[in-house]
């Protein structure tokens, strides 16, 4: 290497080390105020600086990420220390009982008396009894008599804060006093619901008068951890052990008595929480609900379920722990460092490679550490922000020219199509029956998606009519007018072909204008009712002509083709598509139809692979698409070279664009699951293997 090249080096490795460093330590001090309360009077100065990046929220996002992202790739933990009692709208309708009001306490005596019975190992109610009940005063004295009986019942309170400090809103005297404690319900939520960190109230010395539900719960059930007060500002983070319903779960009104749902000792030696899970509300009333990693953005959980898993996390000992903050920042600084200066080495190829085999080494090993041991660090930072960001200052320096080129030629792959390979079809040559022959059809299976749920509980006279209206339309619109000859009638389904038994040279154009018309179909109702139809559509040989017995024969068509046609319509269901076409049908098309690639994939009972397509509609929807199915073919075409991080990044951006797109979701979890496998990537493909009908 020249001087002029070895000082090129260090120039070009010292920005990018400058600029991946300053930029992980930056976003790192995201939520160091959250960690260190007291930051204010150490460092005013840095105290600002913090505030500051908190309001720009992407440390904090990154951090989130950090935490939530390793839950997706770890197994579903049961616990079942603990069963939660749900006042759900079932209990609230089956008992009658208010939605805005006090429920008759005399149901919580008949719960707490069961709990007691059962030898229940401890009882909370996530439920704050401020006042009395005034309509049942007797319930109020029932519900006194059985806490005061089971003698390990914590019950929950609330806080607002004063000029004095804090003002507590717990149980009033009676239901207080019987009680073996309370706890405040208060948690440590962030901007997105998700609670992450424990809250237990740090101990005061003279003063142990406050502390969290959880942390009560915890003590009653006589958890080790919860013992010794002095520990509960120890920094402790959420371990949830799975999606909603992971947590051992019965509705209020079931659990009153033993029943199915409910058997004798459901409760034995089991720690019990009671809380509120309502799917009915007021408009515009928020619920007392949460969101966990597992959830998706609009789904919650309700708030007794993040409870629950504290005071597990407390019970079990195996809460989540984080490096401290110059620990992490110290691992973010050294990214910095080998990343920024170390991508400036390589050419851009070459840079990029390394960059993704960092962030996967790093991704994995954030996942190791977490899975075996409770333990993790803002990692995303470095996958999320200093490696892209070293990546691009890694290019852009050692070849403008070559970025501008790559950059150029990313865009022009986005507008292109790529060629279609599709190898000729070949199959086994068959004896022919009689009154058959061999010869190339264009084949369309249909079925009704979710029609068992909804004819289920259906007249059947109801259920005649919508089905011979559909058929009506189905047949006489869609297939008898492109003159496609109907096989069979499967159910809810319908089996059709073209070219047979009169010769139509356009045989796949007339199938696809069938298959138009059926999406067509789907935006109009039904007999009143809603259907929506999917469709396989596929061209190839088969053995058409007469089949059956001596005393009735059907029209129809056999092969190895025809289950290929019905394969793909099947394959809609797992793409989230309404119409598929093989490769075979593309190729007769041309441009006359607009269509979207969907890959390859092995299906079911067939060892070759199918390249796939969606039939969309007419060319002159091709502008208004455009964006989103460019934006697809790329990420697919990522996806088939195995760049899965940049793929992933391709899904999500057509979802943001599409949000109800199928094939996205599809890959995306395709993607997932190969990172959860581990496979090597020699073993990776870049085909599909669907192993289900």
């Amino acid at each position: 290497m020249t001087l002029t090249k070895y000082k090129k080096h260090w120039l070009g490795g010292g920005v990018g080390l400058l600029l991946a460093v300053v930029l992980g330590v930056v976003l790192g001090l995201g939520d160091l105020r959250e960690r260190n309360p007291d930051i204010a009077s150490k460092s005013p100065a840095l105290h600002r600086l913090v505030a500051l990046l908190e309001d720009l929220k992407v440390g904090q996002a990154l951090i989130h990420l950090s935490y939530d992202v390793p839950f997706r790739w770890r197994p579903t933990t049961q616990p079942q220390e603990v069963v939660l009692v749900y006042l759900d709208d079932a209990s609230h309708q089956a008992l009658g009982q208010p939605y805005n009001d006090s429920w008759d306490r005399g149901l919580y005596a008949r719960l707490v008396d069961r709990l007691t019975a059962e030898g229940a190992r401890a009882v909370a109610f996530d439920i704050v009894f401020s006042t009395p009940n005034t309509r049942n005063p007797q319930g109020d004295i029932e519900f006194a008599r059985a806490l005061k009986a089971n003698g390990k019942t914590i019950l929950a309170a609330d806080y607002l804060p004063s000029q004095e400090g804090m003002t507590v809103f717990r149980a009033f005297d009676n239901l207080f006093d019987a009680a073996a404690g309370y706890g405040l319900s208060a948690l440590a939520q962030d901007q997105d619901f998700i609670v992450r960190r424990h809250l237990h109230v740090p101990y005061e010395e003279g003063n142990d008068i406050h502390s969290s539900l959880s942390w009560q719960l915890a003590k009653a059930s006589d958890g080790s951890s919860a013992q010794d007060p002095r520990r509960r500002s120890q920094e402790r983070w959420v371990n949830y052990y799975g999606p909603p319903g992971t947590l051992p779960h019965v509705s209020f009104q079931t659990a009153l008595e033993t029943n199915t749902f409910c058997p004798p000792g459901c409760f034995s030696g089991r720690v019990v929480l009671i809380g509120g899970n309502v799917k009915t509300h007021f408009s515009g009333q928020r619920k007392d609900e949460l969101r966990t990693p597992f959830t998706k953005f609009h789904e919650f959980v309700p708030a007794v379920d993040t409870q629950a898993t504290l005071a597990l996390n407390l019970l079990r000992g195996d809460w989540l722990n984080r490096l401290p903050s110059t620990a992490e920042l110290l691992i973010l600084a050294l990214a910095g460092v080998g990343f920024g200066f170390g991508l400036v080495l390589f050419r851009p190829l070459i840079a990029v490679a390394v960059a993704l085999a960092g962030a996967l080494a790093i991704g994995l090993l954030a996942s190791a550490i977490f899975h075996y041991g409770r333990l993790w660090f803002p990692w995303m930072i470095i996958v999320g922000a200093q490696i892209p960001a070293a990546l691009l200052w890694s290019v852009a320096f050692n070849s403008i020219a070559l970025y501008v080129q790559n950059r150029l030629y990313e865009q022009s792959l986005r507008m292109y199509l790529p060629a279609k390979l599709v190898r000729k079809f070949s199959s086994d040559k068959n004896l022919l029956k009689p009154g058959a022959q061999n010869q190339t059809l264009t084949f369309v299976f249909t079925d009704i998606a979710d029609f068992t749920s909804l004819s289920e509980g259906m007249d059947p006279d109801e259920l005649a009519h919508l089905m011979n209206t559909y058929f009506q339309a189905a047949v006489g619109d869609c297939i008898h007018k492109t003159d496609g000859t109907v096989a069979k009638f499967l159910g809810d389904g319908i089996f059709a072909f073209w070219n047979a038994p009169d010769r139509q040279e356009d045989h796949a154009i007339r199938a696809c204008e069938a298959g138009l018309r059926f999406l067509e179909l789907n935006r109009r109702p039904i007999a009143g009712r809603e259907l929506r139809t999917r469709i396989g559509i596929h061209t190839g040989l088969a053995h058409v002509g007469n089949f059956g017995s001596e005393d009735r024969v059907d029209y129809t068509a056999l092969g190895e083709n025809v289950n290929l046609a019905s394969r793909l319509e099947g394959l809609n269901k797992f793409l989230g598509t309404q119409c598929l076409l093989s490769g075979w049908t593309k190729k007769e098309l041309g441009a006359r139809f607009l269509t979207r690639p969907l890959g390859k994939f092995r299906l079911k009972g067939f060892e070759a692979l199918v390249e796939v397509h969606e039939l969309i509609g007419m060319p002159e929807e091709e502008p208004a698409t455009r964006p989103w199915r460019e934006a697809f073919e790329q990420a697919l075409r990522n996806y088939e070279q195995q760049n899965l991080e940049f793929a992933a990044s391709g899904f999500r951006q057509v979802l943001e664009m599409r949000p109800d797109d199928g094939p996205s979701q599809f890959f995306l979890k395709q993607i997932t699951e190969r990172i959860q496998e581990n496979l090597p990537s020699e073993t990776w493909t870049s085909f599909t293997v669907l192993k289900e009908k």
